[in-house]
C-alpha cells in the first residue's frame, strides 16, 4: 500500500510563491509516476503535473504541465527524502483549490494513478 501526505497548502496573495510537498515511502519513485491534481469547487479534478518513474540512468526527468500552470509551476523529487514537491509562483485567484498528490501512471487523467494522498487547500486571494 502507498501512503501519500500532502502538506504545504494555505492562503497566498496573488502573485505570491508556494511550495507544497507529496512524502511517500520509500520504493514509491522507482514504481510509480508522481501526479499533481487539483480540485476547485464545483469542478472536477484537473491535471496539473507529472513527473516520471525515477531512473537514475538519466539525467533529468521527464516532466509535463498543465497549459494553465506551465511555466509558473515546477515538480520536483527529492529522492533522499522520498518527497516529491509542486513549487507554486505567480499565483492567481484560478489557482485556488484542494490539490492532491497522485502515484501510478505518467499521464494526465486521474485514471492513470492508482495511489492518492488526502489533499491539501491553496487559496489564492486577489
Amino acid at each position: 500500500q502507498v501512503q501519500l501526505v500532502e502538506s504545504g497548502g494555505g492562503l497566498v496573495q496573488a502573485g505570491g510563491s508556494l511550495r507544497l510537498s507529496c512524502a511517500t515511502s520509500g520504493r514509491t519513485f522507482s514504481v510509480y509516476a508522481m501526479g499533481w491534481f487539483r480540485q476547485a469547487p464545483g469542478k472536477e479534478r484537473e491535471f496539473v503535473a507529472v513527473i516520471s518513474i525515477r531512473d537514475d540512468s538519466l539525467r533529468d526527468d521527464n516532466t509535463y504541465y498543465a497549459d494553465s500552470v506551465k511555466g509558473r509551476f515546477t515538480i520536483s523529487r527529492d529522492n533522499a527524502k522520498n518527497t516529491v514537491y509542486l513549487q507554486m509562483n505567480s499565483l492567481k485567484s484560478e489557482d485556488t483549490a484542494l490539490y492532491y498528490c497522485a502515484a501510478g501512471r505518467y499521464g494526465v487523467v486521474a485514471n492513470a494513478y492508482a495511489y492518492w494522498g488526502q489533499g491539501t487547500q491553496v487559496t489564492v486571494s486577489s
